[in-house]
């Protein structure tokens, strides 16, 4: 081979190894599997809580999240996704808010037999405080009632115990408390 075939040669492995390997946007190769460089990239859902069942209930399986930090005198959208839904004719939910909260929307859901159901709804914070989204679930002659906890504001100081736990003779534990 002489001078001109090696480099012909060169400049083709050169072009085709720049074909083959992906480009980032300020022209260093990307490395693969990378992850993206903007935080509102990797920005994901937080998790959802799962709402416990009581015994004897509709046997619907209620899983919620926030998708905003309340705020008075703003939309909060609250996330509520449903799965259990086991008789024939579905399932209905009904929806109110305590007082300090107003739901905006429908207040009805008509959840059908088999299907994981997702609704969003949206409530608005009135006053500073806690106050509760209720769903009440319907599936059959069974009912559930969860209650959904919206916290606008700081959260209010717990109460420290001026008692002290004892145990008593049956094996309970009492707290007892000095009189002032």
């Amino acid at each position: 081979m002489n001078i001109r075939s090696n480099s012909m040669m060169a400049v083709a492995c050169l072009a085709l190894a720049t074909l083959s390997a992906p480009a980032a946007a300020d022209g260093e190769p990307a490395a693969r599997n990378a992850k993206p460089k903007h935080p509102a990239a990797q920005h994901r859902a937080a998790p959802m809580t799962t709402a416990p069942q009581k015994p004897g209930g509709a046997g619907v399986k209620l899983q919620y999240r926030l998708d905003a930090a309340p705020q008075l005198g703003r939309a909060t959208p609250v996330v509520l996704q449903f799965d259990g839904v086991t008789e024939a004719d579905g399932a209905t939910v009904r929806l109110s808010a305590d007082r300090g909260l107003t739901l905006q929307g429908s207040s009805t859901l008509a959840l059908p037999a088999g299907k994981r159901t997702t609704a969003t709804v949206v409530v608005v914070s009135e006053a500073e405080g806690l106050a509760y989204l209720n769903v009440f679930i319907k599936q059959g002659d069974a009912s559930s009632a969860i209650s959904v906890p919206i916290q606008t504001g700081t959260a209010a100081p717990a109460l420290k115990s001026s008692g002290e736990m004892k145990p008593t003779p049956g094996g309970d534990s009492i707290i007892t408390m000095p009189v002032k």
